[in-house]
């Protein structure tokens, strides 16, 4: 097993993009940390300590630091855009993927209001999705992380 230096003043949880896939670092207590990756065939929790290192080394464009905000959007973007469903949240990844729809149609930036619906829609999908996660046993979901709050 490969020991990763955690840099210092890193606060958890820690979110990043790798190659375009939301990535979250969380303590799991006794000091250790859990990396995992969201899978774009479930829309869950897949765990990537094998990454850690990388998210710290990168020298490049493969890794981004996220703010929490940011992972929550990118993560709704691809369960929106991966995966398809009946029930309350895919209804909403529907309003959001018909919005996108007729930006792209009009060949026009999203106005402000669209970007502000949109990223409510998104706030209100995690959550639920990550409920939905947690009830079947998923160890790595936080519906918290969509209300600002920490469980």
């Amino acid at each position: 097993m490969t020991v990763v230096e955690i840099p210092p003043g890193l606060v958890f949880p820690a979110f990043y993009s790798y190659y375009e896939a939301p990535v979250k670092l969380v303590e799991t207590g006794g000091g250790s940390v859990a990396a995992w990756r969201l899978s774009k065939d479930s829309g869950g929790w897949l765990q990537a300590n094998h990454l850690m290192g990388k998210l710290f080394a990168a020298e490049g464009d493969e890794v981004e630091e996220l703010t929490r905000e940011e992972f929550i959007q990118r993560t709704e973007h691809d369960r929106g855009y991966y995966l398809r469903g009946e029930g309350p949240v895919f209804a909403l990844y529907e309003t959001v993927r018909a919005i996108q729809d007729g930006v792209a149609r009009e060949r026009r930036y999203p106005n402000p209001t669209e970007l502000a619906l949109i990223a409510g829609i998104q706030r209100r999908t995690f959550v639920m999705f990550e409920e939905q996660l947690q009830q079947s046993g998923d160890p790595a979901a936080d519906p918290s992380l969509g209300s600002g709050e920490q469980a």
